[in-house]
């Protein structure tokens, strides 16, 4: 699996004009299954995105993982901090010619299963809910990124 990781001040996904997810301070995730991605693979990169140290703590210094980022004292519950979505573009091969290929993204019946499992896992991970998008929708993602700071990370370059 193949992401990135975009810390944000906010990010949201509209999908034929209705907002299905949306996010104040976080990160926004955009992820690709590759094939022979397994559910490991998801799971590590799940731990590692949350545990991430990006954010700034009080003396400014990138430190604070996603998790220890202080709730809103307005918030009636724990508001999601991650927006996952699913981007199989991202396992495009541009090696060849200028058009890219796609042969390396698994299909639907292999990614969804795995891309859903990872959303569980940083669910899990995170103790908070995890807004998404639409797997396999033409989506609009709008974010402000924070810093900026960009992260690749590919679950086959861990060792």
């Amino acid at each position: 699996m193949r992401a990135v990781i975009q810390r944000v001040s906010s990010a949201q996904v509209t999908v034929a004009g209705e907002i299905v997810g949306r996010i104040g301070p976080g990160l926004l995730v955009l992820v690709g299954v590759q094939l022979g991605d397994t559910e490991e693979d998801g799971r590590w990169l799940a731990e590692k995105i949350a545990a991430l140290r990006i954010f700034e703590d009080a003396a400014g210094k990138m430190n604070l993982p996603v998790t220890e980022l202080p709730d809103d004292p307005a918030a009636v519950a724990r508001a999601p901090r991650i927006l996952a979505v699913s981007q199989f573009t991202l396992i495009a091969n541009t090696r060849k010619g200028n058009r890219p290929s796609f042969n390396d993204a698994a299909k639907p019946d292999l990614a969804i299963p795995l891309y859903e499992s990872f959303v569980g896992h940083l669910a899990h991970a995170t103790d908070r809910p995890v807004e998404t998008g639409r797997f396999g929708a033409m989506m609009a993602v709008s974010l402000v990124n924070d810093g900026p700071v960009t992260l690749v990370i590919d679950s086959r370059l861990r060792e």
